[in-house]
């Protein structure tokens, strides 16, 4: 395993586990380009390149199993998996944050929504982090005008407010923790820019480690930008690093798509046999 790539793994060992999570990547990020279903035995042979034991992974795919995230399909002694709705939606919705995201265009204004019930409240918390609304209160949250709802708060009450004078600025400042989004953007280029340089000089790479490079880049990543509210840049700082974030990720997961597409066509498969070829899509992540 080439040195910086070799960092990155030690400084996820050094975390919490985050076994469930790095699942979840793996679907959306490797498996829903090339059908959907994979084979158990292809995520443990992944988990192995991070020295996780197959007993560790078992149990977290049980466990996603069990809260809806994902799908058994057992055929003889095998097991496969697939994303379950609950599961697919919410990668639908995060993969066009992650990917190909597009900020809503300045109007000036902002939408306000208003969630009394506290049923509804946590409902649609989540939803809406996602969906990048910032909340300044319980049960009230905002974003740029035509940023879309999700369907979990559908009931809320809504109005549109301005922001051109300091009332609406303070809202801004107190719905999203701009500074602390800040600095995991920063977090993640320092992580990853050594193994960007890596790949900037073509230095060997097997297709093993691009596909555990490649999982763990957008395991990071997600984790920033799926807090990122995708703010216009007229309301953002004008040194924001979510710009320069995205471009070294985008390098990265382009310079690592190839080889890692080849660990998958060798050590991939389904329920007919191996993984389909993923289309054209995949290669248009990043490219917006």
């Amino acid at each position: 395993m080439p040195h910086p790539l070799a960092r990155i793994v030690d400084q996820l060992k050094r975390e919490p586990s985050r076994t469930g999570s790095i699942v979840i990547t793996v679907f959306g990020d490797a498996i829903m380009p090339r059908g959907g279903s994979v084979w158990l035995g292809t995520l443990l042979e992944f988990f192995k390149t991070l020295d996780i034991d197959s007993g560790v992974v078992r149990t977290a795919m049980s466990r996603l199993a069990a809260d809806g995230w994902l799908e058994r399909n057992k055929v003889g002694r095998n097991s496969f998996y697939r994303l379950a709705q609950k599961g697919w939606q919410t990668f639908d919705t995060a993969a066009k944050h992650i990917y190909n995201p597009q900020a809503a265009d300045w109007t000036g204004r902002f939408e306000l929504l208003l969630i009394a019930n506290a049923a509804d409240r946590d409902a649609s918390r989540e939803p809406l982090k996602d969906a990048g609304f910032g909340s300044p209160l319980p049960g009230v949250w905002i974003a740029p005008s035509g940023v879309p709802v999700p369907e979990q708060a559908a009931h809320a009450i809504r109005l549109e407010v301005s922001a051109e004078d300091n009332s609406g600025r303070r809202l801004l400042s107190e719905s999203w923790p701009l500074d602390r989004t800040a600095d995991a953007y920063l977090k993640f280029m320092k992580t990853f820019e050594p193994l960007c340089g890596w790949i900037g000089r073509r230095e060997r790479l097997s297709d093993a480690d691009a596909f555990t490079a490649r999982i763990l880049l957008i395991h990071h990543y997600r984790r920033v930008v799926l807090r990122d509210p995708l703010l216009p840049a007229a309301l953002l700082p004008r040194d924001w690093p979510g710009r320069a974030a995205r471009q070294l990720c985008g390098e990265v997961f382009q310079g690592l798509l190839e080889p890692s597409e080849q660990w998958l066509d060798k050590n991939g498969s389904n329920e007919a046999g191996p993984l389909p070829p993923a289309g054209e899509e995949l290669r248009r992540r990043f490219q917006d």
